[in-house]
């Protein structure tokens, strides 16, 4: 048996003990050789089970802290070569979507965003951008796909349907939930321009067709597709990755580049994205993705009903020169949309601080986050 402690040297060790229960350590006693063991984690909060009837969403909101409602509102992006991080990520913050950029593919093998969707009260929306040609994500692991202009010039439309519904099968077989593609833009510039080849047409009417069957094809598959960048990149001046990006005249806008919105009903179930991209006469100096007119020009002369998020937030120059990522969400989501995106990731404890006291606040009034949050949760079939 080991011999009785000096009362001093047991004061000592209880001492310890407490002040590493503290730090989060579990004591385990011992003498030189005395152990730390890391205490357990807290327990996992419990999944919230899809609601139908009419007051479906609100019972989902109800089950929501404050602070998990700002996390519906926010897509982050997260390291692709990192499952572990990411997890750990929607385990702790309970973000409502993440954006897999870059060419990693660890989160897309192995079932490996099976075990992020378990770690969400709420499923998680998992986008990417593969649009074919030099915006692709999953190549490497499916395949090439050739880029818009080439599609319009080689393929029909039916054709085009086939191609984006097999690839959506590949990518939802990987957990993928939503594709940042097609591009609804205008134009016919070189192909390595920041549109370029990434769109279809110059042509209104082709583009709209070829966008549509492509948006059909992903929408058959069970993947979600998301049109962009309204209100059209195609003939603006600038790169909104390097800077401040200037459309045309509204006016002008609505006689080419707005033309292939209308009727949106047509795409289905499909989301919106909204550029950085100064409008005349209609921004107020302001990018379209923070500018309340332009959220107001989709909902009510488009009469677009689902789901709008924004461009990255947060590795835009043409966002980042003129205000802070927590300030860019906040007036994101005042303005209109549904969800605030930032593939840099990081800074999400920052981001919802901001949010949360915007909300309690009123800067962000309770009504716009409630139609956020409804339209978030009902695209994620979540009430």
């Amino acid at each position: 048996m080991r011999p009785a402690q000096p009362l001093t040297r047991r004061l000592l060790l209880v001492l310890a003990a407490g002040a590493l229960l503290t730090a989060g350590v579990v004591y385990t006693g011992g003498d030189e050789a005395d152990q730390q063991v890391p205490a357990a984690p807290p327990a996992p909060q419990p999944r919230i089970s899809a609601v139908n009837g009419p007051d479906a969403c609100a019972t989902v909101i109800s089950q929501l802290t404050p602070r998990q409602r700002m996390a519906q509102l926010v897509v982050v992006g997260v390291d692709a070569a990192d499952p572990r991080a990411t997890t750990d990520l929607v385990r702790s913050e309970q973000v409502g979507g993440i954006f897999l950029g870059g060419n990693a593919t660890a989160l897309l093998e192995n079932k490996a965003l099976d075990e992020v969707q378990r770690a969400a009260r709420v499923p998680v929306s998992v986008a990417v951008d593969d649009e074919g040609g030099r915006v692709q994500r999953i190549d490497d692991l499916d395949g090439s796909m050739p880029s818009a202009r080439r599609m319009a010039a080689t393929l029909t439309p039916a054709q085009v349907r086939d191609l984006a519904r097999d690839r959506g099968r590949a990518m939802a077989a990987r957990g993928v939930t939503t594709d940042y593609a097609p591009v609804l833009d205008l134009t016919d510039a070189a192909a390595d321009e920041v549109i370029g080849d990434r769109s279809f047409s110059a042509d209104p009417a082709t583009a709209r067709r070829y966008a549509q069957a492509f948006a059909a094809g992903l929408s058959d598959s069970g993947v979600q597709p998301v049109l962009k960048h309204f209100p059209g990149h195609g003939h603006a001046t600038g790169d909104s990755h390097k800077g401040s990006v200037t459309t045309p005249p509204l006016s002008q806008l609505r006689d080419a580049d707005l033309l292939p919105y209308r009727n949106i009903g047509d795409f289905g179930n499909a989301a919106v994205m909204v550029g950085h991209l100064e409008v005349p006469d209609l921004t107020g100096g302001e990018p379209a993705s923070l500018s309340p007119a332009a959220y107001q020009l989709l909902r009510g002369d488009f009469g677009f009903r689902g789901p709008i998020l924004t461009d990255d937030l947060g590795a835009m120059k043409a966002i980042t020169q003129r205000y802070p990522l927590p300030q860019a969400v906040v007036k994101a989501l005042q303005s209109g949309a549904d969800q605030a995106l930032w593939s840099s990731g990081g800074r999400v404890s920052a981001v919802l601080d901001a949010l949360e006291q915007a909300s309690t606040d009123g800067t962000l009034p309770g009504n716009r986050v409630t139609d956020a949050l409804t339209t978030v949760l009902r695209a994620k079939h979540a009430c």
